[in-house]
């Protein structure tokens, strides 16, 4: 099995191929004029990951637009396996006169991310369950642990079984804190779109909580206070 890579190995890899590192996958988007042109996409890509390949890779279909992610499914990280999958699903793209680009949506409306939502909790074991009920989720495998192994600990994240909906992620909340709002969003971006997606929020009434972390994640607020996480993968190897 190949060895997960670096952060910065991963996106010096695919950073020109239209790739980029969220989180512990590669996504690329590729823009289309019909389902009949999405669903060829689809069909390249599945040709050139083939057999085992394809557990690394999922498909968001559109009409307009094909969304496109790799991870090595034994770490739930990238690999070089998934380098080498990015690379030849690119040129297949390429072969139908379309690009992989980080851009989704028509007319470029935002940058491939990923969503994530995290609840702040005194006691992560007592109120995981809930979520897990209220929501009809299931265990996903912590961090340090891979994608396919069973993870049903106190504090493990939450995933959606049918790969619609963000994950759902607990932290520790030590001391207690009163006259805040305990969830807030997550919402990791290519490293090349974070300074601008920053701003643009800034511009729309949002404030500075923190930028102590930056550039691997800045934390602002609305106006009253409703907090999210701008992330990237950046500030984080080693």
């Amino acid at each position: 099995m190949s060895a997960v890579l670096t952060g910065q190995e991963v996106s010096e890899a695919v950073g020109g191929l239209g790739w980029r590192l969220l989180l512990d996958s590669v996504r690329t988007s590729v823009a289309v004029e019909s389902l009949a042109a999405a669903a060829e996409v689809v069909a390249r890509a599945v040709e050139v990951c083939g057999g085992e390949g394809e557990r690394h890779l999922a498909a968001d279909v559109r009409p307009r637009q094909v969304l496109l992610s790799l991870q090595s499914p034994w770490c739930a990280g990238v690999t070089g396996a998934d380098i080498a999958l990015a690379r030849g699903i690119s040129a297949a793209v390429g072969g139908l006169g379309l690009r992989t680009v980080p851009q989704a949506g028509a007319g470029a409306l935002r940058s491939v991310q990923v969503l994530e939502i995290a609840v702040d909790a005194a006691d992560i074991a007592a109120v995981r369950p809930f979520w897990k009920a209220v929501l009809g989720y299931g265990d996903s495998a912590g961090a340090d642990g891979p994608a396919d192994a069973p993870a049903d600990g106190p504090e493990d994240p939450l995933a959606d079984p049918v790969g619609q909906g963000p994950s759902l992620w607990f932290q520790q909340m030590e001391p207690v804190r009163v006259g805040r709002n305990r969830i807030h969003l997550d919402v990791s971006v290519p490293h090349d779109e974070a300074l601008r997606r920053v701003g643009a929020a800034l511009a729309a009434g949002g404030r500075m909580v923190s930028a102590d972390r930056a550039p691997a994640f800045w934390v602002l607020a609305d106006c009253e206070g409703n907090e999210v996480c701008v992330s990237t993968w950046q500030g984080r190897d080693g």
